[in-house]
């Protein structure tokens, strides 16, 4: 039987090294040459181009294995949309969390109509059970896609006032991506922006527990679980901090 390949079969750098820079560039708010740095003061020497390529190539399949391996998400849909600029030019992200604020999926579309909302909803349903309810603002493009999806026909919707801060489950997950749109200068191409935003909140939030609800020795606990799982999804057999 033929073994198969690694993970990180021709790359000159060990897994640990590469593992520890994607987790880096898509939990905190650090550049590409913030890492080289930190890189250069562990005696690894890389340029920010590369780093750039390792986030690339290996962040979708991390973000994949994280979403995989998380609990099931919940029966509450809660659905916004937010502008971003992207070159000069106005761009929605559309963006699905459940009750507990779980990142379900986003897409980056062009429009706010009924079409956009459609592909949405479909988009979301290729990766999620079927909700129970469905919390949104009042865009009327909202139930008009809604009606005309099969399995999001019979679905309670209840709908919010932006205003009224009711939807805020949706509106807070608004915020970290406004927070890393302000660190990198604003968004430019769309299907990188796309690709990032994907990785950006499922890596983000497998490490981002809720530490004021924690004690500190069961915060610890949980943040160790947390590596331990991170540390099977990109294939690491050894402690990361034994490479550098």
């Amino acid at each position: 039987m033929m073994k198969s390949k690694s993970l990180y079969h021709g790359h000159r750098f060990p897994a640990a090294v590469v593992s520890c820079a994607v987790r880096w560039h898509f939990r905190f708010q650090l550049s590409l040459r913030d890492i080289q740095e930190l890189l250069f003061e562990r005696d690894v020497v890389v340029s920010h181009e590369t780093v750039r390529r390792w986030c690339d190539k290996f962040g979708a399949r991390f973000a994949h294995r994280v979403k995989a391996a998380r609990c099931k998400p919940g029966s509450n849909w809660h659905l916004d949309e937010m502008f971003v600029t992207l070159r000069g030019e106005a761009y929605l992200l559309w963006r699905a969390v459940d009750e507990h604020g779980a990142e379900l999926d986003i897409l980056l579309q062009k429009r706010r109509d009924k079409a956009a909302a459609k592909r949405f909803f479909k988009h979301v349903l290729q990766s999620c059970p079927v909700p129970r309810k469905i919390v949104t603002d009042q865009l009327r493009s909202y139930p008009a896609a809604k009606a005309e999806i099969p399995e999001l026909a019979g679905v309670k919707h209840v709908f919010v006032k932006a205003a009224a801060r009711v939807n805020n489950r949706a509106k807070n997950s608004h915020q970290p991506t406004r927070e890393r749109e302000r660190r990198m200068r604003g968004f430019r191409d769309p299907k990188r922006t796309q690709d990032f935003l994907s990785s950006f909140g499922l890596i983000r939030q497998h490490f981002a527990l809720k530490r004021h609800l924690l004690r500190a020795s069961l915060y610890r606990k949980q943040l160790a679980a947390r590596f331990a799982a991170w540390h099977a999804f990109t294939e690491l057999s050894q402690n990361p901090s034994t490479a550098f």
